[in-house]
Parts: structure tokens; sequence; C-alpha cells
């Protein structure tokens, strides 16, 4: 995981690969793993660990994907605003403006989250300066700069810059 916080994402892979191959029960647990495959542009690669941003990539002219996007049943996100993310996502309901609202609950984990999957949707869009804003808002949001700094999604903001070019 250091890897990637620290930009490396090829290398991230090959240890995410590593520890899939020394132990196949742990498939399921390598989310980060599929990030590591969107940074790489291996989209459906990435799909079956990180659904969320991989499979919108695979074919953009079927953005949204109903019912694509969902955790497996009886499986709650413990982020409160991830339930905005997904119906977004899907196209089920929710738009940009009701996660940009979501984000401004007073919790700072949701402003970050919610910035964070706007910048993905927008760059999934096609909205390069949008995603762009609200990526580097991200990066820069208190949560991010504070008691998130360690979390793994405050680095995928932090390298999603450096890659774009952004940072």
């Amino acid at each position: 995981m250091q890897s990637f916080r620290d930009g490396d994402v090829s290398s991230s892979l090959m240890y995410f690969d590593r520890a899939d191959e020394s132990d196949g029960s742990l498939r399921p647990y390598l989310w980060q793993r599929g990030i590591s495959y969107y940074y790489l542009d291996q989209f459906r690669q990435g799909s079956d660990q990180w659904d969320i941003a991989c499979l919108t990539r695979i074919d953009p002219q079927s953005f949204p994907q109903p019912k694509q996007m969902a955790l497996p049943n009886g499986k709650k996100d413990r982020r409160k605003i991830m339930s905005t993310v997904y119906s977004l996502y899907r196209g089920d309901g929710a738009t940009e403006r009701d996660l940009a609202e979501a984000g401004h609950s007073g919790n700072i984990a949701d402003e970050f989250y919610s910035l964070f999957y706007l910048g993905l949707y927008c760059e999934i869009r096609g909205e390069a300066s949008k995603a762009e804003t609200y990526m580097k808002a991200a990066v820069a949001s208190k949560y991010a700069t504070g008691p998130g700094e360690g979390d793994y999604m405050t680095s995928c903001a932090r390298v999603h810059c450096k890659l774009r070019g952004w940072a």
C-alpha cells in the first residue's frame, strides 16, 4: 500500500498480486488492488475489486450502469454518504448536486468523499476542468489534511492529482 501512497502504482499492483497469489482468499478484500488497476488504465481487471469507477471507464458510453455498482447483498458501507455516491453512479436518482449537498452535512469525512467521488464522476463524463476542481478540493479538505491524512482514499485523491498533473 505504501508504494501506491508514494505514487508508484505499478509496484503497488505487483505487491497486491503477490498477496492474491499467496492467499487467494484475500481477493475479495483487496479493493485497493482495483484502485491500482484503475490508475493503470486496466479497468476490466479492476472492475471486480473497485467497480464504482472501473465499470464506468470500461464503456463510458453506457454510463451510468444501473444495478452494476452495489455492495453485495447484506453488506453496508459504513460511510453514510456512499449511498448517495452509488445512486449517482448507477443513475437511479441522485444528481451531482445531491452529492455536493450531502458533502455539506457537517462531517468532514463526508465532505472529502463527496468531493473525491464528484471528481471521478466528472472525469468519467469528460468534464476535466470540473474533475480537477473537485479532486483538488478533496486533497485540500480538512479531512484529507487532518484526521483522514492516513486514509487510503485521501492517498488516492493525492495520487489522482499527481498522475493527472494537477498537483
